[in-house]
């Protein structure tokens, strides 16, 4: 008996002893963890008990445009404060007096606000967006708990004005970004560098004055300058919106842009939409920049490329006749004029004037797949152009790429392939400027909050044909508008150069095209001599007329007759 009592007893010993060493174990494990390895995290909270931290928020940059061609720039997007109203709940001494002097001010029930600074939270918003009715009213209260403070927000204060350029900005994911236009594409730059402030607190949580503090400054985002005219841009959306309805169209586009430089002096699209009520557009189309974000079959309008790449190979000359006998047959493909016309023998000229598809055809086959090709690829198509704009497209000739004489044919006069309002708009401004081509641009320049200014310039980018062969087409086109479909885009007084184009659309459930929609477009520039401007005009699907002569070309001459007024270009003739 007494042997086992030993052995019992040794053995509880050592148990317990067993214990008391993993005791001690984690008890040093866990005053290891605390001390090193957590403790840059409980200093940080136990600094936080004795600190406000605040992120402080930067300006928005603001968008500006030219208000008219004296230079003086305005702006088209900027900020405006109003303030909200919060509440601390802890500091305030009689809660019923402070809902009831409230609800009086603020038009919202008393039992609404007596909820609210009854939370246990620190601080709370009552209200957004004060009018300064209000905010003066709550300001002469002199509350305990309860105080203002600013609030920015973006306002776009011409509303429809330029809105599919502009973009908005609105919340995606929690956060406020710019969406569509400059706002998104340049969100980065106006957004600006948030900065922070931590200052001291005393027991209570009450700042200390003249306590440590920490401020590291936000710095506001940039101010960007577009090249966008003001006044250009009000007459081309306002001449726009009154074609889409007049010719009961389902949208239009319009570019005016100077072809020496590139500058884009208006750029309008129509349906359009309020930026400061983007949550109220029922079709989220509205905010897409057509002009750059659609490509459409240009139909005829494409046929002075076809006939610049003939000019400039010397494959054809103006004066060069050719037989139409009304079609032309490759493959098991035959191919017809508009509304089956036999025009007989005629010139290359001509051929522009009354719009012959045979005679694009012709031209094309003279100039040779190789040459043509190289022409197409040199006039921008199929490549995006690089615009400070978000969501361009590139258009598509990869028919060419696939080789056949029947894509060859087609491309010609602007079927099989696509191409934006704006592609088409660099491709003419080439013709206008002896061949020379600019690259199209939006903005003028980036004026940033530390004094540096970046400046954009005119760039050239290729001489895509001949000086000689663009000023023979740019006479091809005069042509065009004093005797052929394009006489309504003329203005008097002035040789104005350019081509219509009447497109088909292709069918949405097949192959093929629909026979009751088409495209109206109508490119040109003037005056010919010393072009000032070039513009191109869309209309989709107009129904109350059918070509492109009756829709996109009286569009053209209004919006020219106001540019020649507003430079005052003297008349020529």
């Amino acid at each position: 008996m007494t042997t086992l009592f030993k052995d019992s007893v040794r053995n509880r010993i050592f148990v317990l002893t067993i214990f008391i060493f993993l005791f001690i174990a984690v008890l040093i494990a866990r005053l290891f963890f605390l001390q090193v390895l957590s403790h840059k995290d409980y200093q940080t909270l136990a600094e936080n008990q004795h600190e406000l931290y605040r992120t402080l928020t930067p300006k928005r940059g603001q968008i500006l445009v030219l208000e008219n061609k004296n230079g003086r720039i305005v702006p088209a997007v900027t900020n405006i404060e109003k303030n909200l109203v919060y509440a601390e709940p802890q500091k305030i001494t009689d809660k019923e007096k402070t809902a009831a002097a409230l609800a009086k001010v603020l038009a919202l029930p008393k039992t609404e606000i007596l909820q609210k600074i009854s939370d246990s939270r620190k601080w709370l918003v009552l209200k957004k967006e004060l009018p300064e009715s209000e905010a003066l009213a709550v300001a002469g209260l002199k509350l305990p708990g309860i105080g203002l403070e600013p609030e920015s927000f973006r306002f776009y204060p011409e509303k429809e004005f330029a809105s599919q350029i502009l973009g908005f900005y609105a919340f995606s994911e929690n956060e406020r970004i710019g969406q569509y236009g400059i706002e998104e594409q340049y969100e980065q730059i106006l957004s600006g560098t948030p900065g922070s402030l931590a200052l001291e607190k005393d027991l209570k949580g009450a700042w200390i004055t003249g306590g440590a503090r920490n401020v590291q400054a936000a710095v506001d985002g940039a101010d960007i300058v577009l090249t966008v005219d003001r006044a250009i841009q009000y007459q081309a959306e306002s001449i726009l919106k009154s074609a889409v309805q007049k010719y009961e169209a389902e949208d239009g586009s319009m570019i005016v842009l100077d072809p020496k430089t590139g500058k884009i002096l208006a750029m309008a699209s129509f349906p359009t939409f309020d930026p400061n009520l983007f949550n109220k557009v029922t079709d989220p189309a509205v905010y897409r920049n057509r002009a750059i974000t659609d490509s459409y079959e240009p139909g005829s309008v494409f046929k002075p490329i076809t006939m610049a790449a003939g000019i400039d190979t010397e494959a054809v000359t103006p004066d060069m006749t050719f037989e139409d006998t009304g079609a032309v047959t490759i493959d098991k493909y035959t191919i017809k004029n508009a509304l089956d016309k036999v025009f007989g023998v005629q010139t290359m000229t001509a051929v522009l004037e009354q719009s012959i598809n045979t005679g694009a055809i012709f031209v094309q086959q003279k100039t040779g797949q190789d040459k043509f090709y190289e022409a197409v690829k040199r006039f921008g198509f199929g490549a995006k152009i690089g615009i400070s704009l978000p969501s361009e497209s590139a258009g598509d000739v990869r028919n060419l790429d696939r080789g056949g004489e029947i894509h060859y044919a087609t491309a010609s006069f602007g079927q099989g392939i696509t191409a934006t309002v704006l592609q088409m708009a660099q491709a003419y401004a080439a013709i206008a400027n002896s061949g020379k081509m600019m690259k199209p641009y939006i903005v003028e320049k980036i004026n940033h909050k530390n004094g540096q200014v970046e400046v954009f310039t005119p760039q050239e980018k290729a001489q895509v044909i001949s000086s000689k062969a663009a000023h023979t087409v740019g006479a091809m086109l005069v042509n065009v508008v004093e005797n052929g479909h394009g006489k309504r885009a003329g203005v008097p007084g002035y040789y104005i150069g350019g081509k219509t184009g009447t497109a088909q659309i292709a069918r949405s459930d097949g192959p093929g095209y629909d026979p009751d929609r088409s495209i109206g477009t109508f490119a040109g520039f003037g005056p010919i001599d010393d072009p000032k401007f070039v513009i191109v005009v869309k209309i989709t699907n107009p129904r109350a007329a059918r070509f492109a002569e009756s829709t996109a070309a009286p569009t053209f001459g209004e919006m020219a007759q106001f540019l020649v007024n507003y430079y005052q270009i003297p008349p020529s003739r």
